[in-house]
């Protein structure tokens, strides 16, 4: 299902771990990728982007990704847009607004909140397709022992998403090739 509420307005903004893209819709926020994840939405490609500062919810979501980034903040209040994909799809995303921050869930305690036990699977491939990745915190959803498991933006950002929410140095490796901040 699309949403009803077309997007009107697209940005690329940097941030220490790439590149993002931001789409609003009249409604609010309705995308954040980062540029080389996973399930970009085909459209992305033909919409040029404008600077964020010229659109008031982009402008928001800048100026919030920021100060989340150097840990000054840790949770976004943004008007959201969430009206795209299935009603499952939107359960899932809405359930994954509910993990607080420096705690996570795993995909199976994530079905059963939705009501929906015996679809972990559908659950997984429907946080994989969240289009709201940091402010939707699908990075806070792990396998049921604890491990880092699929993550469209690849696993060193959301292994780094963790650490600056678990208030670790900032400049400390996350992973074999990337900092938070290089």
């Amino acid at each position: 299902m699309k949403s009803t509420y077309p997007v009107v307005a697209v940005a690329r903004v940097d941030s220490p771990l790439g590149p993002l893209l931001l789409a609003a819709s009249e409604r609010g926020l309705s995308g954040l990728w980062f540029e080389d994840q996973r399930h970009l939405p085909p459209w992305l490609a033909t919409r040029a982007p404008t600077p964020a500062a010229e659109h008031p919810v982009l402008d928001a979501t800048t100026r919030q990704l920021l100060a989340y980034f150097v840990g000054e903040r840790d949770d976004f209040d943004l008007p959201l847009d969430l009206d795209q994909g299935t009603d499952f799809q939107r359960s899932v995303w809405q359930a994954l607004l509910t993990i607080p921050v420096r705690a996570s869930l795993s995909y199976g305690a994530l079905a059963r909140q939705i009501g929906r036990p015996a679809a972990v699977r559908a659950v997984g491939a429907a946080v994989g397709r969240n289009p709201l990745g940091i402010i939707v915190p699908c990075h806070r959803v792990l396998g049921a022992d604890g491990s880092l498991t699929g993550y469209a933006g690849g696993l060193w950002r959301k292994t780094a998403l963790l650490r600056l929410e678990q208030g670790h140095d900032a400049h400390a490796p996350v992973g074999a090739t990337h900092d938070l901040f290089s």
